[in-house]
């Protein structure tokens, strides 16, 4: 298939790939080619294969250490020590291999989710398809917004430009032109005629033939170069990183006086070598960055089940910490399911009923009153949405596009005016699409037939053989471009008197919470040229108004009120007029008592001001995209974290700027998506709340879980370092210290990071990620902790040796494994009494912590295991004694946490 299709004519393209370019490919022959050509994919760079997931367990430096002592042993002839810490290498890299292949598999689940949507004309229909089933041949429409996803020729521009940066390095968008025939060595940056995977349509749209999929493509041959290139560690994964070679450096001075002392106390060189090395490791918990990947990876599961799609591991924790959430109104605080309420011409108002099929009630209307008929028709014709069934009998229609224009396209067929007869007659020849910043769209149709929708059409609005120009819009943005008024068939002057009346029709919409929109009309007898087109919507005839309601979400009003409680600010940011967004801002429980701020003011306020004005205010109207960066800054100034939502081209600046970016799943844009850490498969505010609840409950079991880790590995030290002060010989045999920290900083920690979220999660301030490692709190409690079980197992064993029992050793090593169970269990609240939480609420973690009791008493009693681990059986009392010192510290763990040593981090 490689070609130089730039040098093609696009009927030629067509020829080429036997394709009707009226009809698109029919389904068999589509299938046919994807069995042929296969999947629309970029194959994964950076998908690690097992085998090298499996290697990559032995990479650590804590690992290497582990594997440098079981080489000394060797060389020392220490068989069975060496023996003993390679099979508990294995089995920490083979459980380490599990998990991380779990978590990867996780991830490619992930991406299959994020496969992007092409629309596409086969077998004479247009239709949506995932973009992985596209075959060279298909046919694809493009509008503002969409990721190109294929290479193709392109075979019809309208206005279109689109940035190809990632694939070219062309900063600046290149201007597309169908009509154009290259030279067969044109450079990629000059094809202008053709458009390829990877790149985004900013302006206008168009539509092609797919040339090339998947590895064939212009961006395939570039991803192969990039099959060396390994990911960066994300900055959470960084600060652990950082905190475990802290430790380690720390540990390794604990170490070296272990050692001495151990060799001044008569233990032999050969032990306390491998003592020192064995407790170093021990007391860095390497797993803490595998278990953090798998608790993320986990949650972005479970959030992926609620409606949000986690594009970035690092956003599922960075949720804990936001404490404002910039949300757009349309479609994510409300249902998104845009009808036509009201037609609004001059002396004459129709209110609709359209949850079902019209009877013939709106055809009789507009039978009577032309104006309607041509408000209907100018929202139909100047507006991108697709009527999908119009021989539909039933009037059962449906619409493809975006919402706003798909209530236009489906309130002008229930009234008679399919848009596929309308275009038939008044084919469209040249537009002005939508832009923020006019907040205006314009079409141009003709030359006009004479037949096709029947006489009401050119008989009563236009000449024969004349263009007619429709724009709709923002009623402010229209009405200046005014200059008569369309009444009943006739134009007359819009002078004064007609503005007001205009004005308080679109004010008494907008406080009813509907947004509204002008439509406007011009006729001319000649088409100027494309430089001059900018002034078609000058000298504009208005129709009349159109009142279009998008009722609230119902679960957002609670969604709001939960952010509230939960210290999170709720700000609504739209598009739409001030009256509109206040009625829904107060619907929904925004407080509006600041009132609302438009766009204008917003341009007009210097930094300062805006920084003052977001303290207090909580609705910002006639926002556009570039507003909402100022304002994403002006609350990041302030030293809010920030969530924000966006669906356009535009928004993608904010999406980027914020702390958390969130695109729109259904309406978003390819170019809002892939600049947004979290996509909204349901556009809905609430799933929002729901991922924040989530990500707290998230970031409160991380720091559960380090806690737990650093208590538990702070006590091992401790007690290793502190007995030789007591005149103990060594408390802790290397392999013993080995087995602890393998059953203790496992499966019981992950098991800890499942814990189901505090009831009370969302009525606690919002935390900082610093807090997560740093929080004065969590190491307090550490510390006092780790003390605890210390004066605990090093006073029994203490007992123990001054007693003369031959078990000092096993009773210290089990009171230590029972007490860091103990913890586990305690830490599972930051707030509440464990009892409160109910024993059956994290069946994982209960189950952790009996395989782990299990697993130390196998060690005590098994005869084969008390060989390899130097153990003594214990009785009944002994065992007695360490359930009792387990509960101590369990009730001691209990109180320091409901002292509050752990409730801020």
């Amino acid at each position: 298939m490689n070609q130089a299709w730039h040098s093609l004519t696009a009927e030629e393209t067509a020829t080429r790939l036997d394709v009707d370019l009226r009809q698109g490919l029919s389904e068999t022959e589509a299938g046919n080619r994807l069995a042929s050509f296969g999947p629309n994919e970029i194959p994964a760079t950076g998908m690690r294969p097992p085998w090298r997931i499996f290697a990559g367990q032995f990479s650590g430096m804590l690992v290497q250490i582990l594997i440098a002592a079981a080489a000394f042993a060797l060389t020392i002839g220490e068989i069975l020590e060496a023996g003993v810490i390679l099979a508990l290498v294995l089995l920490n890299s083979v459980l380490g291999f599990l998990q991380e292949a779990r978590a990867e598999r996780a991830l490619v689940a992930l991406r299959r989710m994020a496969i992007g949507q092409a629309t596409v004309q086969r077998g004479g229909r247009i239709c949506e398809i995932p973009a992985d089933r596209l075959v060279p041949g298909d046919i694809v429409l493009l509008q503002t917004g969409d990721g190109i996803p294929a290479d193709g020729r392109l075979l019809e521009s309208i206005d279109l430009s689109v940035q190809e940066s990632a694939l070219t390095g062309e900063s600046a968008p290149v201007r597309k032109d169908a009509d154009a025939v290259l030279e067969p060595a044109t450079a990629l940056a000059d094809r202008t005629n053709r458009v390829h995977l990877g790149t985004q349509v900013v302006y206008g749209r168009g539509s092609f033939i797919v040339t090339e999929t998947g590895a064939s493509t212009a961006l395939g041959a570039t991803a192969r170069l990039l099959e060396s290139v390994t990911a960066e560690p994300t900055p959470l994964q960084k600060q652990l990183d950082g905190l475990a070679r802290m430790l380690a450096y720390g540990v390794a001075g604990v170490a070296v006086v272990v050692l001495l002392l151990g060799i001044a106390g008569g233990e032999s060189f050969r032990t306390m070598i491998l003592t020192a090395v064995s407790l170093a490791v021990a007391a860095v918990p390497e797993s803490l960055t595998a278990l953090v990947a798998i608790t993320l990876a986990v949650g972005a599961q479970k959030m992926l089940g609620q409606g949000a799609l986690i594009r970035r591991l690092p956003a599922v924790e960075a949720l804990g910490s936001i404490e404002v959430i910039c949300a757009d109104k349309t479609g994510t605080m409300t249902e998104n399911r845009m009808t036509v309420s009201v037609l609004d011409v001059a002396e004459h108002r129709l209110e609709l009923k359209l949850a079902e099929p019209d009877s013939g009630g709106l055809a009789a209307e507009i039978a009577g009153h032309p104006a309607i008929d041509l408000l209907l028709i100018g929202g139909a014709l100047c507006n991108d949405g697709l009527l999908e069934n119009p021989e539909d009998p039933h009037g059962a229609y449906r619409v493809r596009g975006e919402p706003t224009e798909a209530a236009l396209v489906l309130a002008a067929a229930r009234g008679g005016r399919l848009k596929t007869a309308l275009e038939a007659t008044l084919p469209r020849i040249a537009e002005i699409p939508f832009d923020a910043g006019r907040r205006l769209m314009t079409t141009v149709h003709g030359p006009v037939a004479t037949d096709g929708v029947g006489p009401g059409v050119v008989g009563r609005y236009l000449d024969g053989g004349r263009y007619l120009v429709l724009t709709k819009g923002a009623v402010e943005a229209l009405l200046p471009r005014a200059d008569t008024i369309w009444v009943d068939g006739d134009e007359r002057v819009l002078d004064a008197a007609w503005r007001e009346r205009i004005t308080r029709a679109h004010d008494a919409l907008a406080e009813k919470g509907m947004r509204v929109l002008a439509v406007g009309m011009r006729r001319l007898a000649t088409l100027p040229d494309k430089d001059a087109r900018a002034a078609l919507e000058n000298g504009l005839s208005f129709i009349g108004l159109i009142g279009i309601y998008d009722p609230p979400r119902p679960a957002v009003t609670h969604a709001i009120a939960e952010c509230r409680q939960a210290g999170i600010k709720a700000v609504m940011i739209t598009g739409d007029h001030p009256l509109t967004a206040r009625h829904i801002a107060e619907e929904v429980g925004i407080d509006t008592a600041a009132g609302v701020i438009g766009g204008s003011e917003i341009a007009a306020m210097t930094p300062a001001e805006l920084r003052e004005t977001v303290k207090r205010a909580t609705v910002f109207a006639r926002v556009a995209p570039e507003d909402k960066l100022r304002l994403i800054e002006a609350y990041q100034s302030e030293g809010w974290s920030v969530a924000m939502t966006g669906d356009g081209v535009n928004d993608a600046p904010a999406l980027k700027k914020a702390d958390i970016g969130i695109a729109m799943g259904r309406m978003g844009t390819d170019v809002a998506k892939e600049a947004a850490q979290i996509v909204l498969l349901d556009d809905n505010f609430a799933t929002i709340t729901a991922a924040v609840r989530q990500g707290r409950a998230i970031y409160d079991n991380l720091i559960k879980f380090i806690v737990y880790l650093l208590s538990c590995n702070v006590s091992e030290i401790a007690v290793v370092t502190f007995a030789p002060f007591l005149g103990m010989p060594l408390p802790l045999l290397p392999l013993q210290i080995l087995w602890m920290n393998l059953v203790t900083d496992g499966l019981p920690a992950l098991a800890l990071g499942m814990e189901p979220a505090e009831d009370d999660l969302m009525e606690r301030p919002s935390q900082t990620a610093g807090e997560l490692i740093f929080g004065k709190q969590g190491l307090y409690l550490m510390l006092l902790v780790g003390a605890l079980i210390t004066e605990l197992s090093l006073g029994i064993g203490f007992a123990y040796w001054l007693g003369g029992s031959a078990a000092w050793q096993t009773m210290l090593l089990t009171v230590l494994v029972f007490s860091q169970m103990a913890v586990a269990l305690a830490l599972r609240s930051r707030s509440r009494p464990t009892v409160q939480l109910g024993w059956g609420s994290n069946p994982a973690l209960l189950g952790a912590v009996a395989a782990t009791v299990l697993l130390q008493l196998a060690i005590v009693y098994l005869p084969p295991l008390q060989t390899a681990f130097q153990t003594t059986a214990l009785s009944l009392g002994d065992l007695a004694v360490a359930g009792a010192s387990a509960v101590a510290v369990f009730l001691g763990t209990e109180r320091i946490k409901l002292a509050g040593f752990l409730r801020q981090g």
